[in-house]
């Protein structure tokens, strides 16, 4: 890799010269000028920039990319503002939406994967004790988030049919709840899980299933502060197969639960407002239904209601 040429980094927070080396303290100023950068994009700040992309080497076209996928993602959501700002009605919201983002999700996934390559090849340079390596393994992560943002994005605007076939809905759930877990190893939140060992088989994509319950999962992950419980079970309910997912975190207010499976709707900073509006609709698609109660200090919990047999009509069938 090419040593670094001096420059000045001209940020808000003023940072000092950066030195013609390539040391470790060079790479930590700039992993950790670029994670706070992507975290900041991550919560939905698209107006930063990092100043190493002046640089005429890796770093630099690190940096490139990096500005030039910010912009972009700025762009596309100022158009989406625009279109919801002007009321549009969901199914043509959702149609223009869709125009917008393939026109552009090849760009910016390949922009992501850019940064990806720059940030591993980066990594592999670095001493095995290096401090910058948790820095490399952050930036990873918060990628990863910004390409989870971009997939709600598209999968709002180009909804797919669910291919149907009969299944184990507690194999289904459980997988669900396996992903959930590695999500909270190191936080003090405990998900249980009860299964109908006793309900049959239910017709349903069991990929689209899974991802709803996974994102009432993350949902409710995130309005637990500090220790909590997650309880998701599954029972057969008045001839339908039901899926409850009930936490015991901060709830919902009163105000923001009729508008919480609205597009684009969201209170958390970090957010999408796309989640829940995506739970829904492949609910639906299953015709089935999904309801919430929430109480303020006592928790949330999310019933999603299918029925054991798809009407062929409406669905692929596998």
């Amino acid at each position: 890799m090419d040593t670094l040429s001096p420059m000045i980094l001209l940020h808000e927070n003023g940072y000092k010269t950066l030195a013609a080396t390539n040391s470790g303290d060079d790479l930590q100023l700039v992993m950790t000028e670029l994670q706070r950068m992507i975290v900041r994009v991550g919560q939905g700040e698209l107006s930063v920039t990092v100043g190493f992309s002046n640089l005429n080497n890796e770093i630099g076209d690190l940096g490139r990319k990096f500005n030039h996928m910010v912009q972009e993602l700025k762009e596309r959501r100022e158009e989406v503002e625009h279109l919801h700002r002007a009321q549009m009605s969901r199914a043509e919201c959702l149609a223009t939406v869709g125009e917008l983002a393939a026109g552009r999700a090849h760009e910016i996934r390949n922009l992501l994967a850019g940064i990806a390559g720059v940030i591993d090849v980066v990594g592999e340079d670095l001493p095995v004790n290096s401090p910058t390596r948790a820095a490399v393994k952050g930036l990873r992560a918060e990628i990863g988030q910004i390409t989870r943002f971009l997939s709600d994005l598209l999968n709002a605007a180009r909804p797919h049919l669910p291919e149907i076939h009969l299944d184990n809905l507690n194999t289904t759930v459980e997988q669900a709840v396996v992903l959930a877990r590695q999500h909270v190893l190191s936080a003090p939140i405990r998900i249980e899980l009860k299964k109908d060992l006793n309900l049959p088989d239910v017709e349903h994509d069991s990929d689209q299933v899974q991802q709803v319950v996974l994102n009432l999962l993350l949902n409710s992950m995130q309005a637990i502060d500090g220790v909590g419980t997650i309880r998701v079970e599954i029972l057969l309910l008045q001839g339908d197969a039901a899926i409850t997912v009930a936490d015991s975190g901060r709830g919902i207010a009163p105000e923001h639960l009729p508008h919480i499976f609205q597009s684009f709707y969201t209170t958390k900073g970090n957010g999408t407002g796309l989640g829940l509006s995506i739970a829904r609709r492949t609910v639906e698609d299953h015709h089935g239904r999904i309801e919430v109660s929430s109480e303020l200090g006592r928790g949330t919990t999310f019933s999603v209601v299918l029925p054991l047999q798809q009407v062929p009509s409406h669905v692929l069938i596998r």
